[in-house]
Parts: C-alpha cells; sequence; structure tokens
C-alpha cells in the first residue's frame, strides 16, 4: 500500500494510492477544517477493499511520524506500521465500531529513543454507503511515562542504600512466583539485632554508615541471581534460588553468619553485631506479601532459639490462636465473662480446710473451656495481665467476705490469690491489695499472695519493695512452684517470705524417686531453718498425703483432696469437713 499527501494549512489532503494503480480520494473541506482545528496529532483512516488507508492527516500527525512534511517519508512510515499493533488495532475499529475497543497504548522503539503513545479513535459519517471511517487522534506520553517510570523506581527503592525497599522486593516475589512453575525459591529476612543502641549511643549518622556497610556485606555472601533489599529500619529480605530445597536456604543463612562474624568498623570503634534469620520455602501459589510475613515470623522464632528458623506453618497457627484468644481475652475481660474456682488447702495434720486457692477460669461461649495454661501466658505477654490481676483480687475478697457473711461470722479461712511477674513489676500490687481490702471489710490476715521466683529474679530491688509492701497489710507472702527457677538463697533470708510451695513436680515423683523425695527433703528443711511454713502442690493420693505429713510439710493441696470448685461448691466443701470432723 502507498500513500501521498499534499499539505494544506495544519491539515493535508490525501490521494490513495493501492498497489495496482491510483484511486484518488480527496479528504473533504470539513475533514481538513476538522483536522486543522485540532490541537494534536490526529489523522482519517478507512478500510478500502480490506485494506488500512489514510484519507488526510494534520501537520501535528506529520511531526508526531518524524517525517517533516515529507509524503514519500510518510508512506513509508504508513507501510511499516500499518500491518503492526497500531494498524491492526484501526482495522478491528473500522470493522466494528460499535463493540471494538477505541483506546489504546503502545510503544515504538528501544532504549533512549523508546516512545510511548496512547491512540483513541472516534467514529466518522461514511463517505460512501458501508465505507466506514474514523478519526484517529494520537498523544505522545513518552514524557508522561518516563515521569510515572522515574518516580515509581523511586518508591520502590531504599534512599539510604540504592537497594530495592519492601515494595520493590514483594514484587519481585510476585513476580517470580507468577514466571516459574517450579518456585524453587526461599525469602530469607535477616534482623539486625539491637540497632536501636546504636543509633542512641552513637547518632544517626553512625547508624547510617552501619546499615550501609552491612548491606554491603550481605551483597558479599550472595550468589548471581539472589536479591537483596531493604525491607526495613534494621530489616533486610533476601530472595535465594535453591537448588536442594531447605538445605540451600540455611546454606545461605550460614553464610550471612559467618560474614557478619568480623566486627565493623564505625567511627574508629570495631562493632560486633548479631543478626537473626528467618527463612520462607516458597511454595506455588504462595502471595508475596504472606510469604514475606512468614520469614518474619520466622525471624521471632530465631531470636528465641539463637539460630536461623524455617517457617512452620504450625507454630503460625498457634500464634494466630494466640492473637485470638487476646482479642477474645480483653472482651471477656470487659463483660466480666471469667470465674474464679477455689481449690482447698488443707492441714495435713488435723485434716482441716485452712484456705483455698482462688483459680482463674474461662468457659467461652464458643471455643468451650480454655485452659488457664494458655490464657495466662496470652495475658501475661499482652499486658491483659494487670487487668486479670486486678479482677481476680478483687473477686476473691469478695467471695471470702461473701462466706463470712453467708456464716454469720468470721471464718477461720484465707484465700490464696496468685501474682504474675509481669504484675510485680509494672502494677501497684500494694495498691490493688489494699483497694481489694477496703471494699470487701477483709483484713490483711486473710488474703495469702503467690509469687514465682521470675517475679524476685527480674528485678530483686522492686520484689523487696513490693515484699514489705505486702507484709505492711499483714498479708501472707507465699513463693509459689518453688524449686524449679533459680532462686538464691540470699534472697529467701533476705525477702519477708512465709511460705514456701514445693512444686507438684517434685511431689507426684515422690513415690517413685528417691532423688524427689531427696528434694522435698531439703525444702522442708529449709523452710524450717528460715521459719517458714509449707505448702505441697500436687498431692493426688493418700499414700502422698500421708508421706508428706510425716515429713513435716504444713498443708497441702491437690485432687486426692479436691479439685478446683465454684465458690458455692466449696463453701459446701468446707462445711462438709467441718462436719466430719476433718
Amino acid at each position: 500500500m502507498k500513500a501521498a499527501h499534499q499539505r494544506s494549512g495544519n491539515s493535508t489532503r490525501a490521494r490513495q494510492v493501492d498497489d495496482k494503480g491510483a484511486q484518488p480520494h480527496l479528504v473533504t473541506a470539513d475533514d481538513a477544517a476538522l483536522l486543522s482545528a485540532l490541537p494534536i496529532a490526529a489523522g482519517i483512516f478507512t478500510l478500502n477493499r480490506g485494506k488500512l488507508w489514510v484519507l488526510g492527516v494534520n501537520t501535528l500527525f506529520y511531526e508526531l511520524a518524524g517525517c517533516n512534511g515529507s509524503p514519500e517519508a510518510f508512506a513509508d512510515f504508513f507501510r511499516r506500521y500499518s500491518d503492526g499493533p497500531g494498524g491492526k488495532f484501526i482495522r478491528s475499529y473500522l470493522g466494528a465500531p460499535d463493540t471494538a475497543a477505541d483506546e489504546m497504548d503502545f510503544a515504538d522503539g528501544d532504549g533512549p529513543r523508546r516512545r510511548f503513545v496512547r491512540m483513541k479513535l472516534a467514529p466518522l459519517q461514511p463517505l460512501e454507503p458501508g465505507q466506514s471511517r474514523c478519526l484517529v487522534s494520537v498523544i505522545d506520553r513518552t514524557s508522561e511515562v518516563q515521569s510515572e517510570h522515574a518516580l515509581r523506581s523511586q518508591m520502590v527503592r531504599d534512599s539510604l542504600t540504592g537497594l530495592a525497599n519492601r515494595l520493590g522486593f514483594t514484587e519481585t516475589i510476585e513476580e517470580i512466583t507468577a514466571n516459574s512453575g517450579d518456585c524453587k525459591h526461599a525469602v530469607l529476612v535477616v534482623d539486625l539485632l539491637r540497632f536501636s543502641r546504636i543509633n542512641e549511643s552513637m547518632g544517626s549518622i553512625a547508624g547510617d554508615e552501619l546499615l550501609i556497610t552491612f548491606a554491603r556485606r550481605l551483597m558479599s555472601a550472595l550468589r548471581g541471581g539472589d536479591v537483596l533489599a531493604r525491607t526495613g529500619g534494621n530489616e533486610f529480605g533476601i530472595l535465594v534460588s535453591l537448588r536442594r530445597g531447605a538445605e540451600d536456604a540455611l546454606t545461605a543463612a550460614s553464610r550471612i553468619l559467618d560474614v557478619m562474624s568480623a566486627p565493623f568498623q564505625i567511627s574508629d570503634l570495631d562493632i560486633r553485631v548479631e543478626c537473626a534469620i528467618g527463612v520462607a520455602m516458597m511454595h506455588v501459589g504462595d502471595d508475596a506479601e504472606e510469604l514475606f510475613r512468614n520469614a518474619q515470623f520466622a525471624v521471632k522464632q530465631a531470636k528465641q532459639t539463637g539460630r536461623p528458623q524455617i517457617y512452620e506453618p504450625k507454630e503460625a497457627s498457634l500464634a494466630r490462636r494466640r492473637f485470638s484468644i487476646e482479642t477474645e481475652l480483653r472482651r471477656a475481660l470487659d463483660k466480666d465473662q471469667l470465674t474464679l474456682c477455689y481449690q482447698p488447702l488443707i492441714d495435713l495434720k488435723s485434716g482441716e480446710v485452712s484456705g483455698f486457692e482462688a483459680l482463674a477460669r474461662w468457659n467461652h461461649p464458643d471455643r468451650g473451656e480454655i485452659s488457664p495454661a494458655e490464657f495466662i501466658p496470652v495475658a501475661e505477654e499482652s499486658g491483659l495481665i494487670l487487668q486479670l490481676g486486678r479482677w481476680a483480687m478483687d473477686s476473691a475478697a469478695q467471695t471470702l467476705a461473701g462466706w463470712d457473711r453467708e456464716a454469720g461470722d468470721r471464718l477461720p479461712l484465707y484465700v490464696a490469690v496468685n501474682l504474675s511477674a509481669i504484675q510485680v513489676a509494672r502494677d501497684d500490687v500494694a495498691g490493688v491489695v489494699s483497694s481489694a481490702l477496703r471494699s470487701s471489710g477483709l483484713t490483711g490476715d486473710r488474703l495469702s499472695l503467690e509469687l514465682t521466683e521470675s517475679s524476685i529474679l527480674q528485678d530483686p530491688g522492686r520484689a523487696m519493695r513490693v515484699f514489705e509492701a505486702l507484709k505492711a497489710l499483714d498479708a501472707t507472702v507465699a513463693m509459689d512452684d518453688f524449686g524449679t527457677g533459680y532462686s538464691s538463697l540470699a534472697y529467701l533470708q533476705r525477702l519477708p517470705i512465709d511460705v514456701l510451695k514445693i512444686d507438684k513436680s517434685f511431689v507426684s515423683g515422690m513415690m517413685v524417686d528417691t532423688d524427689a523425695v531427696a528434694i522435698v527433703r531439703a525444702v522442708l528443711s529449709l523452710a524450717e531453718a528460715l521459719g517458714m511454713s509449707t505448702t505441697a502442690e500436687g498431692i493426688e493420693t493418700v499414700e502422698l498425703a500421708t508421706t508428706l505429713a510425716t515429713l513435716g510439710c504444713a498443708s497441702g493441696q491437690g485432687y486426692y483432696f479436691a479439685r478446683p470448685l465454684q465458690a458455692e461448691a466449696a463453701m459446701d466443701y468446707w462445711n462438709s469437713r467441718r462436719r466430719s470432723g476433718r
């Protein structure tokens, strides 16, 4: 197909020529006026016996085509592009203008001369019946697209290290998952530990220098084809290819740890850094963001274990359950859906009930009974233990006061309430106890506060002040689960502790393990030497109860006597043992 054009003002008059001979067709005066009036490159096209014809174009179209007004150059341009995507797009529209697409973006050329254009089509009145025409307008979007690309490049790149940022990294993962059928890749997340200490002590400039140097070392540990990105303040993501599955991923993590073992020289100081590495294996259909979060989850485990960890879905499922438990526990506390049960504390010498230990219970309306072994750690981790502890203290005191009112007298009973190490560290424990005593009308000697060894070890000074404040309220202080931690005998001597509770792990093994018996004997002797009383946990047989009483243990609790009871049942239990003379 050939095309020859004559310029007229800002438009052209076109004479179309096919391969067999001239068949002139001039644009109308209205067409010429339309093309001249348009402020963008435009032309009028038609189909003639299935071939694409150009009826006229304006000067801007010539300029966009780079023809400098030359009809011969335009003819060459037209031949080159008429069979390309643009020509096919126009022919498709002219064949079915009511249903075909009327807009298309395409790129032309390579390298610096690459141009981006947008073509829009609009129908025109046919000059002859059955011969459709359309107005083709072309917009050069090269500058716009280049600006978008530059902005996009900034959006996906970290300004400090020049590496891809998290957005760029996850996009790379998406490309791999979309284009790779075998998915033989893994995502590593490397967390630079204790980085905030460097920023705080040496300043942000030194911190930035360390990050840049750290990134260079990471790069040196990678193989060709691996992708490195800075995905957070002191966090880096790595996409590694695998030949031997998880073994290769752990090998890559080992290389990283090796290159980071040498100290970094920052501001004339040699700084040794540690990092935690989490690994997530790529599988078909994985979402890029989820894969990255999986690796981040593995980092948390790596911080705990001190070695690289591969993401395990089971662990993540447990973490999601813990988060769900946290959310619902907060709601349950707000709606007062938890209850206290009371396990009897038995005087092993007389067999009488001397008190009750208050134990939190949670019967979820949908999940059913949720074990304290599950929700108490969640409460401690989330900080809800403060609200839970205050509720338990007040509820236990109110229950004991209610028993007094029901009996019409002050009962010879006390109630023991557990205190978490988190409460000792963060809450005004003495204030909580004092408030519970005031609201219930009880005296301090009716309460026993049970603390674990960890509450002492975290901050011995604060523990001492808390213990002394509790003793000032006349409350009893008991050390719970004694023997399972690492208590210093000096603490036992200095702290105002009244009772040592022997952990059930020692008690339950007494009948079959001579070492357990020796430990229990030692604890009993130690308590006697320090003027403390003792309580044994986990008594489940009459033999254990008898043996402990013989060894001199003051009191005990366990399923042999009773399981934790609802408040009303606990009072009935006390009455029944009193009537039986025990």
